[in-house]
């Protein structure tokens, strides 16, 4: 059984959520104040035997709302990697872009059905358990590139990139599987843990963005045309063994 915080001003929503991811298999913890939800993560912390698989935050609480919780979260080393999802009544630019430059795991609007919430939450779940197992051996190089899941760095020879959550794991995922074809779709499953294959050419805007923060090492991103990307491209491919 996965456990689940739930931060939710909404009374009657916070209900029905529970109540549906209650059915769904969760144990939910939910709160209607970011106070209560962080007192609960403090307690979490402290005591291993409760902990929590995931947190859906509401964004637009009128004191301590979702990005000051998801603030805590990311800072304190025991939830770093907690899963998190952002919901919010608000539809500015701006909060997606403190939501990414946090690191939120995924971001919704209101009105989010529960339907909808269940999907996301299981896909970052998978995400997370797809990333716990790459994280032995935690560091990776290619060429000059080299990733530290543990620590979260992602360098061009001794150059730190400022890199958005979406934008670190998509660059560590390439270079822990060079040479290699991946679709849109498989980037879209394997990295974020999402299905939903309208989404998959958002894969796209993410390797431009990437790219331009590699530098003179953006030519190790390659295009494969009607396939997907490649890091390194086929000439970085070992030779087969001779006869």
């Amino acid at each position: 059984m996965s456990h689940l915080l739930l931060l939710e001003e909404d009374a009657e929503i916070r209900l029905g959520l529970t109540q549906h991811l209650n059915e769904e298999g969760f144990q939910v913890h939910a709160f209607s104040t970011g106070k209560e939800a962080l007192r609960f993560l403090a307690q979490t912390s402290v005591n291993s035997r409760r902990r929590i698989d995931a947190a859906v935050l509401d964004l637009t609480l009128p004191r301590t709302d979702g990005l000051e919780i998801l603030r805590v979260i990311r800072v304190d080393t025991r939830t770093r990697h907690l899963p998190v999802l952002l919901v919010t009544g608000r539809n500015g630019e701006i909060d997606l872009v403190l939501a990414e430059n946090l690191w939120a795991d995924d971001y919704a609007s209101k009105p989010i059905s529960s339907r909808e919430l269940l999907a996301r939450l299981r896909a970052i779940l998978r995400r997370a358990s797809f990333l716990d197992k790459e994280h032995k051996p935690s560091f990776f190089s290619f060429g000059p590139l080299s990733i530290d899941l543990e620590r979260h760095v992602a360098k061009v020879g001794e150059t730190a990139l400022d890199l958005t959550r979406r934008e670190f794991e998509l660059l560590a995922y390439f270079v822990q599987n060079p040479c290699r074809v991946h679709s849109r779709e498989k980037i879209l499953h394997l990295v974020w843990g999402l299905e939903h294959l309208g989404e998959s050419r958002t894969i796209d805007a993410h390797v431009r963005r990437v790219r331009a923060k590699l530098g003179e090492a953006s030519g190790l991103i390659e295009t494969v045309v009607g396939a997907g990307y490649r890091m390194g491209g086929a000439e970085a491919l070992p030779l087969p063994p001779s006869d």
